[in-house]
């Protein structure tokens, strides 16, 4: 089942909803685009597609293709429903049968795909089975503490694994989730903060610094909060005084993770000063492992690819057996599968994790991973450009941020404001290139092949 619909009330419903239908769900960001809806459709071979009306606009052109979709349910009013026999309001499905209840389901059930993007260009779904979701919730509640009390807040997107753990923390532990549609509207969000007396949130870089920059202009303070998450990209060492001044009672745990594991590792906030820079250790019942290229155990300092062992590390992706066969590599006991984040780290003597650089090309921007190849797609498809290749630069706001260099054809005149229009048309929000550089060549091997990284050296 996709769930192509907001943060809000009806999502959280309809996750657990499908949960105990004994179905797979999917959310998928509403930012995206028929383009790729149609193809995490197709991948998925979704049987049933739950939307908000007001984001039928986005996708109403490719549902009639899709043919294997058997139930379009929408909530909210529509002047004048499609005639396609497959839809039907929110409130006539759930009249239409009365007799639906509760399927149960093994925990090693596949219970949810997340899509991410992948350096090939092609979203991959990861696989999450029931056993995943349960323990990594339980872990992430036991490091930062989860109790019944808290009041949570969330404010990324539920389509992510960042924010939807916020929703399964919550539950896991029975305690009360606030939930924001984003961070569009700040002043509406420290409002939120301050009538629901907020105790937890989970934040990336980007809203990190938006805090700041408002507590500059006129400062701010929210004394219930007790604990404070970063994940996603790095957060500026010049921010963290600059936060614990707004959040003066909270703990600031900064931590890494893939989709692919939801969570790696975390650093407890009485370590910020004594480790600076470091992600810490992996999270409970699990163990990381930064090995040569030989599979070995390196020393303190010395750079290797971080591997992930426990419960927490995905099925695989669905459908990829040859990415799944790079991403899960044999384990030290016999049978076992481990995450090869691909990532490099260094460890401490200690052994506190340091993160050192990726070893793809995904960057990494307002806490969602983009794929270069992804937007390379769609600046190839304007008339005019020749070539083209996307980068990740270095964004104080956004951990990185995303930039174009595009050829053109002889006598063509394209203007930044014209790639970015296309760009907006096809690509989410955060896909589109904050810099857009027109060049002559591109830098290529003798192959031919592009040389990437000669465009960020």
């Amino acid at each position: 089942v996709m769930l192509y619909m907001e943060n809000g009330w009806l999502l959280c419903q309809s996750i657990f909803g499908v949960l105990m239908a004994g179905g797979v769900f999917m959310v998928a960001n509403p930012q995206t685009k028929a383009a790729k809806l149609s193809f995490m459709l197709d991948d998925s071979e979704a049987a049933v597609l739950l939307l908000q009306t007001h984001l039928l606009r986005n996708c109403v052109e490719i549902l009639p293709e899709r043919t294997h979709l058997q139930t379009i349910v929408y909530q909210g009013s529509l002047s004048e429903p499609p005639p396609d026999r497959r839809f039907i309001s929110l409130e006539g499905f759930l009249a239409g049968d009365a007799s639906l209840r509760p399927v149960a389901a093994a925990a090693t059930d596949l219970a949810t795909l997340i899509y991410t993007s992948g350096t090939t260009g092609t979203p991959k779904a990861v696989m999450l089975s029931h056993n995943n979701i349960v323990f990594t919730a339980g872990s992430i509640a036991d490091y930062l503490g989860f109790v019944a009390e808290d009041v949570v807040l969330v404010v990324l997107p539920m389509a992510f694994s960042y924010g939807l753990y916020q929703l399964l923390c919550t539950v896991a532990v029975g305690a009360r989730l606030v939930v924001e549609r984003s961070f569009a509207f700040p002043a509406s969000v420290y409002q939120r903060i301050q009538q629901e007396s907020v105790t937890m949130m989970a934040s990336v870089p980007s809203i990190f610094a938006t805090m700041v920059a408002s507590h500059a202009k006129s400062p701010l303070c929210f004394p219930t909060l007790r604990a404070l998450t970063n994940a996603a990209a790095a957060l500026p060492e010049a921010h963290i005084t600059k936060i614990l001044e707004i959040f003066p009672n909270a703990g600031l745990y900064k931590m890494y993770g893939q989709t692919e594991c939801a969570r790696g590792c975390y650093l407890p906030p009485s370590l910020i000063e004594k480790k600076v820079g470091s992600v810490g250790i992996a999270i409970p019942g699990t163990e990381a492992l930064v090995l040569d290229e030989q599979g070995k155990a390196v020393g303190p300092g010395v750079p290797g690819v971080l591997h992930l062992r426990g419960p927490h590390v995905m099925q695989g992706y669905w459908r990829q057996p040859d990415s799944t066969a790079k991403a899960l590599v044999p384990g030290p006991t016999p049978g076992e599968r481990m995450l090869c984040t691909r990532d490099w780290f260094t460890l401490d003597e200690e052994g506190f994790l340091y993160f050192v650089s990726r070893s793809d090309d995904i960057i990494k921007t307002r806490g969602e991973k983009v794929s270069p190849l992804e937007v390379e797609q769609v600046l190839h498809g304007i008339e005019g450009v020749t070539e083209a290749a996307v980068v990740g630069v270095p964004d104080e706001l956004h951990g990185q941020a995303v930039r174009a260099y595009v050829v053109l054809g002889e006598g063509v005149e394209l203007t930044q404001k014209d790639i970015e229009l296309v760009c907006r048309s096809q690509l989410e929000n955060y896909m589109v290139p904050r810099d857009v550089l027109f060049v002559p060549s591109l830098p290529k091997t003798e192959s031919g092949k592009l040389l990437r990284r000669a465009l960020v050296s």
